[in-house]
C-alpha cells in the first residue's frame, strides 16, 4: 500500500491544532516558568520573544510538524547555564501541566515526556539525569 496524504497518520502537530496551538501552549508554558521563583533568573537577560520563537520551533519537531529550527543546539545553548536535574524537573511539570490544561491527549503528552527524558543529558549541568 501506498500512503497518501489520506492515508498518513496525522503527526500530534496535527492533532493538537497546529501552530497556533503550539505557540498558544508556549505562552502559557513561558508564563508558568517566569512566574516561578526557581526558574524566571535563568531568563532575566533573555530577549524573550526571540525565545519563545525557538521553543514554538523546537516544540513543533518534537510534535512532529514541520522542522524550521536552525538554533543551537540543546547541549550549546544550556550546559553553559549549570542547570540543575531539579530545576529540569520544574520546566518538565511545567511543560505537562501546560499541556494538560491545554487538553492535549495523554498520549502526545506521554510523547513529549518521553522526548524531555531522551534529552535530559543535553540539557543538565554534567548530565545528571533525575525523573522528570
Amino acid at each position: 500500500m501506498t500512503v497518501t496524504e489520506e492515508t498518513a497518520p496525522t503527526s500530534h502537530y496535527e492533532r493538537i491544532g497546529g501552530a497556533s496551538s503550539v505557540k498558544a501552549a508556549v505562552d502559557v508554558f513561558y508564563d508558568k516558568v517566569l512566574a516561578d521563583p526557581e526558574l524566571a533568573g535563568y531568563f532575566t537577560d533573555v530577549d524573550m520573544p526571540a525565545q519563545r520563537r525557538h521553543m514554538v520551533l523546537m516544540l513543533t519537531v518534537v510534535l512532529g510538524g514541520p522542522n524550521e529550527y536552525a538554533g543551537r543546539g540543546l547541549a550549546e545553548a544550556h550546559q553553559p547555564l549549570n542547570i540543575p536535574p531539579a530545576h529540569y524537573a520544574l520546566v518538565g511539570g511545567h511543560l505537562t501541566d501546560t499541556l494538560t490544561e491545554l487538553g492535549v491527549p495523554g498520549d502526545v503528552i506521554a510523547d513529549v515526556q518521553a522526548v524531555l527524558a531522551q534529552v535530559q543529558d543535553q540539557v543538565v549541568a554534567g548530565g545528571t539525569r533525575a525523573g522528570v
